[in-house]
């Protein structure tokens, strides 16, 4: 049994006044923590030893500040906030817009909540239920639903005006409450009665803007100001730092820490003057900056030390091979149903062979259509593969990744004739059946081994008590899909 308690904070929007989160770490700090992590949706997450949770919890309630302790109903209200003035810049979607809209929530939100700009692509659109994103309408903005527990995205017939979104939000929440099947069979039930509110008809829809992973860490200038991106490699963060941290924000009137989604912090508006003072600090708690483009573009789910251990090994591995990874995104996935933005994805999933005991792991290497984190059509480049092999594997996944823009760059610039590319022999497909929460693919040629279903077993001969070996969800939650076969 564990010794401690698992303290969630949300920092709305990803933004954090350094005077309360002062507070809260020497808090943390008097309670024995000595180290902390951020979340991908813009959390405080630390373990509190048992002793010393009473004593937390009135510090808190004295300020009050809300925690979640071993849960995390309340999922946070996350937004790209964090992108404006040094990622994005020039649109009508200003601090101020972000602000106001996040002041005018009332309630705490269970359903995970975005706010995105549409110009940026360093937080994500669509890992929240209600999604919205920036048109190009000011003030004005696209909603799209991701029901709970599904994967599949409804996009709302409006576009929604800025200050309405928390009162539409508290509607939707209560109004989707348990009843999820219900409606994603038929979401215009959802939008029944639904409370008056200022909005426009929707003329095109959305074009997502093409990922780029800005280089969000280091000392950055804009204008006659810096900003100061800190990550760390282990995820953790000395409280001890962080305090002194906050309180250089306070002494050169800074008024607010940014919280990203790749676990770091970004420091906004530091001046001339003052940046000296920041680079002592990094100086005296010995933070390091600068680290390979190959190790920061990876989104790793939250409080795992087992996945942190996977990612840095892979990144070793592309260090020593001088592996180019310019325009992708990594993600790790050990446990399911964990929301993690990427472009390439690698999932671990368990299986036994045959009837042996114990249980044992195997990966599936998946990627979104164009490679965009954004986007939601899930492809596979290899599944059921060995822990020994992976590394290898993801290799040979980032191989076919360049060799695609290579080839896009060519055809591009009109050097390969495309009739002559239209001979070559296409990879064949095959059909599978997928888990529609999940994403677990069930394939007869492999069979079931988790569920001792040998190989040769077709899935409309399994016994309708067939459940996903990874979710458990219901035989009937996978649907038939076509995956390419190709030797990477």
């Amino acid at each position: 049994m564990k010794d401690f308690y698992t303290v969630r904070i949300n920092f709305k929007g990803g933004i954090a006044s350094p005077g309360e989160l002062k507070y809260i770490l020497e808090a943390a700090q008097e309670s024995q923590v000595d180290e902390v992590r951020f979340g991908l949706r813009q959390q405080l997450i630390f373990h509190l030893p048992h002793p010393f949770a009473r004593t937390f919890e009135q510090k808190m309630l004295a300020q009050n500040i809300t925690f979640q302790s071993d849960d995390n109903v309340y999922p946070n209200i996350i937004s790209s906030y964090v992108a404006e003035e040094v990622f994005q810049k020039g649109n009508w979607l200003t601090e101020g817009i972000y602000k106001d809209i996040l002041d005018l929530f009332d309630y705490d939100a269970k359903l995970k909540i975005n706010l995105s700009d549409n110009q940026q692509s360093f937080t994500p659109y669509f890992s929240g239920h209600l999604n919205f994103i920036a048109s190009t309408n000011p003030n004005f903005w696209y909603l799209y639903i991701r029901l709970p527990k599904t994967n599949k995205i409804f996009s709302f017939e409006k576009l929604i005006f800025s200050n309405e979104i928390p009162k539409l939000c508290k509607f939707l929440e209560e109004k989707i409450a348990g009843k999820e099947q219900q409606f994603e069979n038929n979401i215009d039930q959802l939008f029944n009665h639904i409370p008056s509110f200022i909005s426009l008809e929707k003329e095109t829809e959305l074009e997502p803007a093409k990922f780029t992973l800005p280089y969000y860490e280091g000392f950055n200038r804009y204008g006659k100001k810096s900003w100061l991106g800190i990550y760390r490699r282990n995820e953790y963060f000395k409280v001890k730092f962080l305090i002194k941290l906050c309180e250089l924000c306070q002494e050169t009137k800074i008024g607010e820490i940014c919280l990203t989604p790749f676990k770091s912090l970004i420091i906004k508006g530091i001046d001339e003057v003052s940046r000296g003072k920041w680079s002592n600090l990094l100086s005296a708690f010995n933070i390091n900056v600068r680290h390979a483009a190959n190790e920061l573009n990876w989104q790793v789910e939250d409080d795992s030390d087992e996945a942190l251990r996977l990612k840095l090994d892979l990144v070793k591995t592309f260090d020593e091979q001088d592996l180019r990874t310019f325009g992708l995104c990594f993600g790790i996935k050990t446990r399911p149903r964990t929301e993690v933005y990427a472009s390439i994805m690698v999932q671990r999933r368990r299986f036994k062979l045959f009837n042996a005991i114990p249980l044992h792991y195997v990966y599936d290497i998946s990627y979104t259509e164009d490679f965009n984190p954004n986007g939601r059509t899930k492809k596979y480049f290899e599944t059921s593969i060995l822990r020994f092999n992976l590394n290898e594997q993801l290799r040979r996944s980032v191989l076919e990744y360049n060799k695609m823009i290579a080839e896009d760059a060519i055809k591009a610039a009109g050097l390969r004739d495309d009739h002559k590319e239209e001979e070559l022999a296409k990879p064949s497909t095959k059909k599978v059946h997928q888990c529609k929460h999940c994403f677990t693919i069930y394939d007869s040629d492999f069979g079931d081994l988790l569920n001792d279903i040998p190989a040769g077993v077709p899935f409309s001969k399994l016994p309708a008590t067939y459940t996903c070996p990874t979710c458990e969800a219901d035989k009937k939650d996978f649907k038939e899909v076509e995956v390419k076969m190709e030797i990477i």
